[in-house]
C-alpha cells in the first residue's frame, strides 16, 4: 500500500493531554481516553463518531459533522480504513477502489482485497529471492577439508 500513507501523523486527533489538569491522557479503548491524574474523559475523532452511531443509529455523515464537528473528510477516512461500516440498510455505500463494486466499508471488496495482498505477497517473495541471490554455498567437493587440516 501507499508507505507515505502509513507514515502520515495522526489524523484522527488524539487526545494527549489532559484539558482540565494537564496531565497525561491514557487509552482505554475504542477511542477512549482517561486522564491519569483527575480521571477526567476524552475522546478522539472515531471515539466521537462511534458515540454518536450508538446513540443515533443511521445518522448521516453531514449529521456527525454538525453534531459533534468530526468533519466528513475523517468520517470517510473511518471508513476506509475500516474502524466505521456503512449499515445494511443505508442508501449510501462506498465503491471498491479496484473494481467499483459497492462495499460497507475499507478500500476494497473481499475478491479485490485478496487481490492486493497475493500480490503484495508475491513481490515481497521476489525481492526475497533477489535478496539473497549468490549467497548459495557449494558443498561438495572438499567436503570439510580444509576445516580439519592444519597448514
Amino acid at each position: 500500500m501507499d508507505m507515505e500513507r502509513l507514515l502520515q501523523p495522526d489524523t484522527y486527533n488524539i487526545p494527549r493531554v489532559c484539558e482540565k489538569c494537564g496531565g497525561v491522557m491514557v487509552f482505554k479503548g475504542v477511542g477512549e481516553y482517561q486522564c491519569e491524574n483527575c480521571g477526567e474523559l476524552a475522546y478522539d475523532d472515531y471515539g466521537k463518531v462511534r458515540t454518536y452511531i450508538e446513540e443515533h443509529k443511521g445518522a448521516t455523515a453531514a449529521q456527525i459533522e454538525e453534531a459533534i464537528g468530526v468533519s466528513q473528510k475523517t468520517i470517510r477516512r473511518l471508513l476506509r480504513d475500516g474502524r466505521l461500516e456503512v449499515t445494511e440498510d443505508s442508501k449510501m455505500f462506498l465503491r471498491c477502489e479496484l473494481c467499483d463494486k459497492h462495499i460497507r466499508s475499507g478500500r476494497f471488496c473481499p475478491e479485490c482485497e485478496m487481490k492486493v495482498h497475493r500480490s503484495m505477497e508475491a513481490k515481497q517473495r521476489e525481492q526475497s529471492r533477489r535478496d539473497f541471490q549468490g549467497f548459495s554455498v557449494d558443498l561438495h567437493g572438499e567436503e570439510g577439508q580444509k576445516r580439519f587440516t592444519r597448514s
